[in-house]
């Protein structure tokens, strides 16, 4: 199971429930006209609310589980009531970061709903579908570079890596010898790798260099001065339509809400204030 989509999905629960909490004291009638499965406190878990629980944690209908999961699952929907009711009496409800959470919780879940819902007769295209891919293979890095690289900690100590380098010195041993990187064992060898997996000023000097170079000039990153050698490239190809087709749908899709959004936004009055830098906190 994810456990990260539980902790998500027990939030939107604890806020659904809040809200059925409050629905119940104020005597608000509910569109939930589906049979009571308990209640807890004079307030019901009704049969869709469990099947929505279900299925949000499954992905499957509530038709599915044996009895002793039914039991088990309406259990667990009875103790987040009660849970949410303690809550409020306490005035949990009332803190600050509680009501912070509960609002986030309230706009994620009308936008994912929005979203399905303006999303479902907009099916991509095998045209956009095969478009997007296009621009998506336009835009990958064109060549994979293995290469070596030696870190230490003071520029000083680098410069002296390089002169060592000019008059011979083994890369591999000098990297076994001096590094700080856990690729000393290897000769300072790190693999395989395309630029953008690495930090920018290392990414930079590694696509200047030509196979068998190294950098004359040590290179600062945050992890240290590195010496950089290149030691062979080969060309990158990207991956065949079908095998990202299922993502590619994805990003189609998302730029399709993205879009509406956008629209959105441009007939919304919006007033944005400048940010003003925090209050500096007290020693």
């Amino acid at each position: 199971m994810n456990y990260s989509r539980v902790v998500i999905l027990l939030v939107a629960l604890g806020a659904l429930a809040a809200c059925q909490s409050k629905g119940s004291a104020t005597g608000g009638a509910s569109a939930d006209t589906s049979p009571t499965l308990a209640t807890v406190n004079g307030t019901a878990i009704t049969q869709n609310f469990f099947d929505f629980y279900i299925k949000a944690i499954s992905g499957k209908p509530a038709s599915n589980l044996s009895p002793d999961q039914h039991q088990q699952a309406l259990d667990n929907l009875i103790r987040a009531e009660l849970v949410a009711q303690q809550a409020q009496k306490d005035g949990v409800d009332k803190n600050a970061d509680t009501q912070e959470m509960l609002e986030l919780t309230r706009l994620n879940v009308l936008q994912q709903t929005m979203s399905e819902r303006y999303l479902k007769d907009k099916k991509p295209t095998d045209a956009e579908l095969h478009a997007e891919y296009e621009t998506q293979v336009a835009n990958l890095p064109k060549l994979e570079y293995h290469a070596r690289h030696i870190l230490v900690a003071t520029e000083p100590f680098a410069q002296k890596v390089v002169e060592n380098l000019e008059k011979g010195g083994k890369f591999d041993e000098l990297a076994k010898k001096e590094s700080m990187d856990s690729s000393k064992d290897n000769g300072g060898d790190l693999g395989w790798f395309t630029p953008d997996r690495m930090v920018k000023p290392f990414a930079d000097a590694i696509v200047s260099l030509k196979p068998g170079e190294y950098t004359h000039k040590p290179v600062q990153t945050q992890y240290g001065w590195h010496v950089i050698q290149l030691v062979e490239t080969r060309d990158l190809a990207p991956p065949p339509f079908d095998q990202v087709k299922q993502r590619l749908e994805q990003v189609v899709q998302s730029k399709k809400f993205k879009a509406y959004t956008d629209d959105l936004l441009r007939n919304a009055k919006v007033d944005k204030k400048a940010a003003t830098p925090p209050a500096p906190k007290a020693s």
